[in-house]
């Protein structure tokens, strides 16, 4: 038990926001968490921002940004988090290790990115460095390139991913039409997902456009507390792990997914549960067959079975663990620095009933899986109901 809770939370839209700041996004972010948590900034003791950046941003600065948000906030001490895809999730822990170390006793946490303002190309060539840069073979590589080499070494050693992709991707679609924040609310029928199209073409081959994530902008928020009764809810952070691997993708096999493994199986045994216990999960899905991979993480399947809990609808709305209410990076959206805020704040809201369209019924145990890199930085936390 780590006797951290998360007593606010903050989410903006996410989506191509051109008319809005990076800061106008913290400061939306930053007010909603602290009024949910019925407090000012003169309550927090410190502040962590999780935000990739790597030139995506004109706003090099970013951490103090958040004073904007309060005036009470002026002086308290503000870091910035950076750990590729997973700087919202190291944002998080690192706010969570001052609570523990006696330093804070409410730490604001802030995930956020502004990536639509720039081309494609751009895009793509920021994210890329996350991969090693050591290697000229990995260093040239496109992050939709690292993970179609992950779907065509699927299909090698296990059977073609493609149609279970299609269904992952289709699936995302349908629970982002009830989140309201979600970026893409557009259903996508398992059809139209498994198809080459123009309006679906192949990316990288054979990842198609349906089975990457978005180009988005947008910010989310918590406030994390040791103290949950000076609060009107809260949501128990009850595990949490941190598995770092090789950056070189020549050191380690992507398909076995040791990151993630490990960081989940951590989480689990730390919090003295089974993957039968869990009731939803948050998962990233950067491409469709990361989180075809990540159904092994959490211990849903064998390896090389994911497509048995697609088929036996384990993973949907209703099923024994419904992955991904939110629409998850594939349809909710992947501001980078705010993906992993985003998933414990939307996870803090299935826990005090107030997720709104996507609340499942009375979940007590929900599960977190945010990645950097190709199974590099992984995260895992486990949340349980506080109070409410």
């Amino acid at each position: 038990m780590t006797g951290i809770h998360i007593v606010g939370s903050g989410h903006t839209a996410f989506g191509r926001l051109d008319a809005r700041s990076l800061e106008d996004l913290i400061v939306e972010a930053t007010r909603e968490a602290l009024s949910e948590a019925g407090i000012s900034g003169k309550d927090i003791d410190a502040v962590y921002l999780g935000h990739f950046n790597a030139g995506m941003s004109d706003d090099g600065f970013a951490s103090s940004l958040i004073h904007q948000a309060d005036d009470q906030l002026r002086f308290k001490p503000a870091t910035r988090i950076e750990n590729a895809c997973a700087s919202g999730s190291g944002a998080v822990y690192a706010g969570m290790d001052a609570i523990l170390a006696g330093r804070a006793k409410r730490v604001l946490v802030v995930g956020v990115e502004k990536m639509t303002h720039r081309s494609t190309p751009e895009v793509t060539a920021s994210l890329g460095r996350a991969g090693y840069q050591g290697d000229p073979s990995e260093a040239g590589l496109s992050f939709p390139q690292v993970f179609a080499i992950a779907a065509k070494a699927y299909a090698e050693r296990y059977s073609d991913p493609m149609e279970a992709m299609a269904r992952i991707s289709s699936k995302n679609h349908k629970n982002a039409l009830a989140n309201p924040l979600a970026q893409m609310r557009r259903d996508l029928s398992f059809e139209q997902c498994n198809e080459v199209t123009e309006k679906n073409p192949l990316i990288a081959p054979p990842l198609r456009l349906s089975d990457c994530s978005l180009i988005s902008d947008g910010a989310a928020a918590v406030v994390l507390s040791a103290d949950p009764a000076a609060h009107a809810r809260s949501a128990h952070i009850r595990a949490a792990a941190h598995v770092s691997d090789f950056l070189p993708m020549s050191r380690h096999d992507i398909l076995r997914f040791e990151g993630p493994k490990r960081a989940v199986a951590q989480a689990y045994a730390e919090a003295g549960i089974k993957v039968d216990d869990v009731g939803f999960a948050e998962v990233h899905d950067c491409f469709t067959i990361a989180e075809l991979l990540m159904y092994e993480a959490l211990g849903l399947c064998d390896a090389g079975q994911g497509a048995t809990v697609l088929a036996d609808g384990s993973v949907y709305r209703g099923g024994r663990l419904p992955v991904n209410l939110s629409g998850g990076l594939k349809a909710k959206g992947h501001p980078v620095g705010a993906t992993g805020v985003s998933m414990h704040a939307l996870s803090f809201r299935q826990l005090t009933g107030t997720a709104g369209e996507i609340q499942v019924a009375a979940p007590r145990l929900g599960v977190v899986v945010n990645m950097g890199g190709a199974a590099v930085a992984n995260y895992a936390t486990v949340l349980e109901t506080g109070h409410v």
